[in-house]
């Protein structure tokens, strides 16, 4: 299942993403999502959106644990760590893990 993300546009966002940019960059869906500022944000027609979810949803069937030293990358998000993990991000939340 994948998480629906809102389109809110990212004002004031003098910097550009990609290559060499300096943040980590990790692949979501049919786009890139750069970690900056402890939010994820998203090229969009000439600006930059932020990239989250709008409604709870959980992965399923997820046997591996994420943590330290797992081989994904640990992206700070908001209050939490998200792990990149096979073109999208999960969180862990309680005993499960959620999309974002």
């Amino acid at each position: 299942m994948t998480a629906t993300s809102a389109h809110i546009q990212h004002v004031n966002h003098d910097h550009t993403h990609g290559v060499g940019c300096g943040h980590v960059a990790v692949p979501h869906a049919d786009h890139v999502d750069y970690a900056h500022d402890g939010h994820m944000h998203r090229v969009h027609e000439g600006h930059y959106d932020e990239c989250e979810v709008t409604e709870h949803s959980s992965h399923g069937g997820h046997d591996h644990a994420h943590g330290m030293g797992c081989g994904h990358v640990a992206v700070p998000h908001g209050d939490h760590v998200d792990y990149a993990h096979d073109g999208h991000r999960h969180a862990e939340h309680g005993n499960h893990y959620d999309e974002h």
